[in-house]
């Protein structure tokens, strides 16, 4: 992959209300990434990026070592679908 260039992780915990499994989730993505970056990314500064957390679980995932959230939703709404 010539022009490929990997930068990070991303992930999206589980749909769900039960914020305990939601950090787990969150801390298994961060310990992999730590994990990666020590084996295939030591010396590229370029592997930086763990995105996770959403509008819903942000505050978690930052707390679990997030350098990334996607909050969307908080800024724009929930989605509106079109009737088909």
């Amino acid at each position: 992959m010539k022009y490929v260039r990997i930068c990070g992780l991303m992930g999206i915990a589980s749909f769900t209300s039960d914020r305990e499994a939601v950090r787990k989730e969150f801390r298994f993505l961060a310990s992999l990434f730590k994990k990666i970056k020590e084996k295939h990314f030591a010396t590229q500064d370029y592997f930086c990026e763990l995105s996770m957390g959403m509008s819903s679980d942000w505050q978690i995932a930052v707390e679990e070592g997030s350098t990334m959230i996607r909050i969307g939703t908080a800024l724009f709404g929930e989605r509106k679908y079109a009737q088909q």
